[in-house]
């Protein structure tokens, strides 16, 4: 019987490419699925939530303007360093959600999947839902899909990571940036993507990743006037409300979610890309 002390781990934030400290110096303790001790996670602040969107609005311009095959190669390496990281993410899955060691396994291979789905789509976005407008007169139409801006993103509570990546991927591909909130309960996988993230080609600022409640960091992202988008679904159906009535504010956009969190196994489909995307169009004389 090993008489080693075990050390216990206190993660930080993840804004601007960087690992800070909460400014508010808090943490909370995380759990297992039974209850015993994993590690201290760092308990975000409303200064944390305006250093993350300053991160994200300044590594928008970049992001929004590189090419969309250049995206997608950013986006599969991340997929491709996920998948180096398997068995500690299937080992934190199973902690946090309970889950078997094999299923915990398949939910990492389906989050892998997933990334990989998205990344394939920034090169195809354009040419699904842009268009050449038909027009009575001497001119060209054009509409193209353009990416919003910065996007805040509620992730699920229970799906720890294969939910995450269902909802961060999207916003990514589209050329937004992100700012994150984790799973309160369950935010090992989350961290453990950021520390991927980190080590990834994606541009520092273009994720964030927090971690603490979505109740209180919620309205706070909702009421921002440089938050573009705001995707709700990690909180219950009653703060839902609030954080719409905020949002207004600044008129950004809410995407509507179901009040149950979704089966993240299910097949995707392009309709969270399209949430983050604005069509532009362009009028051009002929013959010019």
């Amino acid at each position: 019987m090993s008489d080693r002390i075990s050390v216990a781990k206190t993660y930080k934030l993840f804004i601007g490419g960087k690992f800070p400290r909460s400014e508010s110096g808090r943490v909370y303790p995380v759990h297992d699925s039974k209850g015993r001790f994993l590690a201290n996670a760092a308990h975000a602040s409303r200064k944390d939530v305006r250093d993350a969107v300053s991160a994200a609005r300044k590594a928008f311009p970049g992001w929004s303007g590189a090419t969309a095959y250049n995206r997608g190669q950013v986006l599969y390496r991340v997929a491709e360093m996920l998948e180096g990281r398997r068995e500690q993410f299937a080992a934190e899955v199973a902690a946090a959600e309970g889950v078997p060691g094999r299923t915990a396994e398949s939910i990492v291979d389906a989050a892998v999947d997933r990334w990989v789905w998205y990344a394939g789509w920034t090169d195809k976005i354009a040419s699904v839902l842009g268009a050449a407008n038909p027009v009575a007169g001497p001119y060209f139409s054009f509409t193209v899909p353009e990416p919003t801006g910065v996007a805040a993103v509620l992730a699920p509570q229970r799906s720890s990571l294969l939910g995450l990546v269902s909802v961060l991927a999207p916003v990514l591909a589209s050329g937004c940036t992100a700012v994150v909130v984790s799973s309160r309960e369950r935010p090992l996988p989350a961290i453990t993507l950021s520390e991927v993230l980190a080590t990834s080609d994606l541009p520092g600022g273009v994720a964030n990743i927090l971690t603490g409640r979505a109740a209180e960091l919620g309205p706070w992202l909702a009421s921002h006037g440089d938050v573009n988008a705001l995707d709700p679904t990690g909180a219950d159906v009653e703060t839902r409300t609030g954080l719409a009535r905020e949002a207004a504010g600044t008129v950004k956009r809410v995407l509507s979610v179901p009040d149950e969190e979704p089966d993240w196994t299910a097949r995707p489909d392009i309709a969270r890309l399209r949430r983050y995307l604005e069509a532009k169009t362009v009028w051009h004389p002929m013959g010019v």
